[in-house]
């Protein structure tokens, strides 16, 4: 997959800035405040140097969207408009296909039915289009959201579906159908719109079907379970349709609703996102913070609404984000408030948006009488007890000082107070010892990192090559992993095609692929001066070759080949010794 760039495939998903020749974000694979995702684009590699996770352009997206190779390849070749010539499958091979590349399959098919429906279909138009019209939805906003709808007989999907040649095992997997106790297969979203779900790189996970019946027995969502391709708690509905402008702006909105999202889009806020039948997560948090830092609370008014913002907040704050909250009294949320007052007065909100600490304490200050000496001074112990929460003191500093500003406190007397119940409840932690950077002397450790190191100096600066081949050949590379890798990069250096990512395809197996995208990415020593590169270079050539004449030395008498890489060895060791290496 040649045609496929790394950085403009990462870009997709994880907000990247430029780091000297890389580029650099938040990881996707795992919380983190600090960047620590590096992508080469002379390399074509990735790797997070905190928790080890990368490789090439395929492995990232096989990790990132939990694909298998095949899967992989066919997201990228749709990417790039690139045609893949796929042989035509036995009945053998198609019943041996990936279920989740079947239910994929199904839900994209799932999705054009609806959509068709809607648009089509008598009922659709008649039914599902006159309530999206009611609900003041333009034609584009409707096909940009994919909006479908689900006939009322009982299994119009299941039939079409079966007539297309899917099976019903793969209608009960994706929750398209459910069975009866009697044994029938029926259509879970009968006679509701449809709004699918869909990941941050378009693929259709799941549904959510609206009744429009009035029975009150009716439940008016019915959204689809989770299974081996949707897990509610780490998808955010309308986030592959955002996902440019939330980078773009730095900014998110955050809200409950389908209706929320699709009414904001049309209005012009194209940041918006929202939860999925489930309070807001810590997964949920993770993926904004890839694309931004700043969250906009736009959650329903009543009690309901504000427990979810006072919930949301900490996740957020956990997660490193920073949060405000928009007011949508006197109307609901957003979707209400924007029919009424229009984008205008919605945009007022937003700029008047308040400090999610701010909204915290205000919602707090509701509950206690503050003409009561002793309501005040809970109150005042529920406000150092939230200060408690700030991990860094100048910022917990800050906000103490404008909370007692505002709630007319001495400041003095809430610090005090902020100490003794930062004490009493563990929160006040002693600094940890810095580390002394020793590290335990293990001589085979040592010498498979003198090689890790060596094949990271040499694939970051490939003029290096030169020197090392006089010395190093393939075979100093003791790990057989670490050898393979040697002697295609050696090779392809004397060809002048160095590709790194070619170099960890010709691993199958997904372990073996990781251990060798590592290999490209050794953290190397942070060198200021010429001279102190030399030095080090030189050490870590000698070390793989003194590590490799001890390999061989040991294994003679029972291998033939060790007694000529030993006496050679030995020769070009005692000559790097006397060598001075020159990087000029």
């Amino acid at each position: 997959m040649s045609a496929a760039d790394i950085v403009d495939v990462v870009k997709e998903f994880v907000t990247l800035r430029k780091a000297g020749v890389n580029y650099k974000g938040l990881c996707p694979f795992h919380n983190e405040k600090t960047p620590s995702f590096v992508v080469s684009p002379s390399k074509q590699l990735c790797k997070c140097f905190s928790c080890g996770k990368g490789g090439n352009v395929v492995h990232f997206v096989m990790e990132h969207e939990q694909m298998n190779y095949p899967e992989a390849l066919r997201w990228l070749a749709k990417k790039y408009g690139i045609e893949i010539q796929e042989k035509e499958l036995t009945n053998e091979e198609r019943a041996a296909q990936s279920v989740r590349e079947s239910m994929f399959v199904l839900n994209e098919w799932a999705n054009k039915y609806f959509e068709e429906t809607l648009h089509n279909h008598v009922d659709g138009v008649a039914i599902g289009m006159a309530y999206f019209r009611q609900r003041g939805l333009r034609d584009d906003i409707i096909r940009k959201f994919h909006l479908g709808y689900s006939l009322p007989v009982r299994d119009a999907l299941a039939k079409a579906a079966l007539a297309k040649g899917f099976s019903e095992e793969m209608l009960e997997k994706t929750g398209l159908c459910y069975r009866t106790d009697e044994g029938r297969l029926l259509d879970r979203y009968h006679a509701r719109v449809i709004f699918p779900v869909q990941t941050v790189s378009g693929m259709t996970v799941a549904f959510g079907g609206r009744t429009l019946s009035a029975d009150k027995k009716v439940a008016k969502y019915v959204n689809s379970p989770e299974s081996e391709i949707y897990s509610k708690s780490h998808e955010l509905y309308g986030l592959y349709l955002a996902k440019h402008a939330i980078v773009k702006q730095n900014r998110c909105y955050l809200v409950e609703g389908y209706m929320d999202v699709i009414s904001m889009h049309q209005a012009g806020f194209t940041q918006a996102v929202a939860s999925l039948g489930t309070a807001f997560t810590v997964e949920q948090a993770n993926l904004l913070h890839r694309y931004a830092e700043n969250i906009l609370l736009a959650y329903d008014s009543d009690g309901a609404g504000t427990k979810a913002a006072l919930r949301g907040i900490g996740i957020l704050r956990e997660a490193g984000l920073t949060g405000k909250v928009i007011n949508m009294r006197p109307y609901k949320d957003p979707d209400e408030f924007i029919k009424n007052l229009g984008k205008e007065a919605f945009q007022e909100r937003i700029d008047q948006a308040e400090n999610s600490f701010y909204f915290e304490i205000r919602i707090l200050s509701e509950q206690y009488d503050q003409s009561d000496p002793e309501q005040r001074t809970k109150f005042h112990r529920e406000i150092a007890q939230k200060l408690c929460e700030f991990s860094e003191d100048l910022e917990r500093e800050n906000y103490l000082q404008a909370i007692a500003e505002k709630y007319m406190i001495r400041p003095d007397d809430l610090r005090k107070m902020v100490v003794g119940i930062a004490s009493q409840t563990g929160l006040a932690r002693p600094l940890e010892r810095p580390r002394s950077g020793v590290q335990k002397k293990d001589p085979a450790e040592n010498g498979r990192r003198s090689q890790r190191l060596l094949i990271t100096w040499i694939s970051d600066d490939p003029s290096l090559y030169r020197i090392v081949r006089k010395y190093i050949s393939p075979e100093d590379f003791t790990e057989e992993l670490y050898r393979k890798v040697a002697e295609r990069l050696f090779d392809e250096l004397d060809r002048d095609q160095f590709q790194p990512a070619g170099i960890i395809s010709m691993f199958e197996d997904e372990e073996e692929q990781r251990e060798a995208a590592e290999l490209f990415h050794t953290t190397l020593p942070e060198l200021s001066t010429r001279q102190e590169r030399e030095r080090a270079f030189h050490d870590i050539l000698l070390a793989v070759k003194k590590n490799s004449y001890q390999y061989y030395m040991a294994k003679l008498g029972t291998d033939v080949n060790a007694v000529k890489q030993a006496v050679e060895g030995k020769k070009a060791l005692e000559e790097l010794q006397r060598t001075h290496i020159s990087l000029e």
